[in-house]
């Protein structure tokens, strides 16, 4: 059965990370793609395509530059945007970009974010009437990861994972139980990685490092729900919705090379997605997915064949979020990322369509369409 969770299987994914890079450099990924001031005509694109869902942000670093003082005028723009073109948002509270003086691995982040999430979801009560849907804090195990043991993310640690990770933990339900508290409808979703890591040699030691790895992956979302490290406050109403992000290079072996699709060793996405629900309650749906250049259009028909195996095979996927929609600048490099489904990086530039990939997009919405119509039916 095909049934999405945000009215249309396919939706769209704005770019909205805004953190700091180790150079001091502020990203603003919605800012430099010129979506922040675009975002009605990038919506209607949206539905132009099929797609009438997205994911895309706040950014927490422009609306509170100064502690407790609020200005909505990067945001409102959006939201009225998207109650005008009617277009459903998941809306991240948190994409990695933290205010400047705001240490994230002190206790007064915590305050200060979960404060920031009730505001945030004051504002957005007072200009809708549909139940909203969050992501509190965006992939928390890739930001423990990439900040708190690589050092590339905020705050560029290393040997603190652990540490970081039930830091965001916290933070991500002290946001939920703020937004909660002004609307109890509100749906709370997560977004958080879909590996497998294959072992490095034929060893019994090999394998189960690679085995801590793949089950490391659920940490995140198993605190949230309370089913590891209870003093975090986590319980099984935390989460609504759970979102896996998956990738073209999210298979690997450990500590070698990236296991591509067609390689042998490579695991089916269905494969994946199975056992992942199956670990929970919640219905689950692709949250991002996507790769670069010509092969954008394959990876999305992989993807949507994937999901309607698995849905085949009992596991229910209520939505697959195309990531980004947008092509942008690299991070760190400025390299341009043909990554979306409209190219251009200026945030003056025309929004021109891939048109492959823009194909492929009206063929998998018109099948899941008629799939769903068959399950409503059923």
């Amino acid at each position: 059965m095909i049934q999405p969770l945000f009215g249309t299987m396919l939706m769209g994914g704005f770019e909205c990370a805004a953190q700091k890079l180790k150079s001091r450099r502020r990203l603003d990924i919605a800012a430099s793609t010129g979506h922040a001031a675009r975002a009605a005509e990038d919506y209607r694109l949206l539905h132009a395509h099929g797609m009438a869902a997205a994911r895309d942000g706040l950014r927490w670093h422009l609306i509170e530059q100064r502690p407790g003082r609020y200005d909505w005028s990067s945001f409102l723009p959006m939201l009225r945007a998207a109650r005008e073109t009617n277009t459903r948002i998941i809306w991240d509270l948190l994409h990695y970009g933290i205010p400047d003086g705001v240490d994230v691995l002190s206790p007064r982040f915590i305050t200060r974010f979960a404060a920031f999430a009730r505001e945030a979801a004051r504002v957005i009560a007072s200009e809708t009437d549909t139940a909203p849907c969050f992501t509190p804090v965006n992939e928390i195990s890739y930001w423990a990861f990439a900040g708190g043991d690589t050092g590339d993310l905020n705050p560029f640690a290393r040997g603190s994972g652990d540490v970081l990770k039930r830091q965001l933990v916290r933070a991500a339900l002290a946001a939920t139980c703020e937004v909660r508290s002004i609307n109890s409808q509100a749906r709370i979703t997560c977004a958080e990685p879909l590996i497998n890591v294959l072992p490095a040699d034929a060893s019994p030691a090999a394998a189960a490092k690679a085995a801590r790895h793949n089950e490391s992956q659920f940490e995140a979302v198993d605190m949230l729900l309370g089913l590891k490290a209870p003093d975090l406050g986590g319980h099984a109403d935390a989460l609504d919705v759970i979102g896996f992000n998956y990738y073209y290079n999210n298979q690997w072996i450990d500590e070698g090379r990236t296991v591509f699709l067609g390689d042998w060793l490579h695991v089916p996405l269905h494969q994946l997605l199975g056992p992942a629900a199956a670990r929970y309650s919640q219905p689950v749906y692709i949250a991002e997915t996507g790769t670069e250049g010509v092969f954008r259009p394959h990876w999305l028909r992989y993807v949507c064949d994937e999901v309607c195996v698995a849905a085949r095979q009992g596991t229910m996927v209520g939505g697959i979020c195309l990531y980004p929609i947008i092509s942008h600048l690299g991070w760190v490099d400025d390299r341009h990322c043909q990554n979306g489904l409209f190219d251009g990086h200026a945030p003056d530039g025309h929004r021109h369509a891939h048109a492959a990939l823009a194909g492929e997009i009206r063929d998998q919405a018109t099948r899941f369409r008629a799939l769903a119509r068959v399950s409503a039916a059923a």
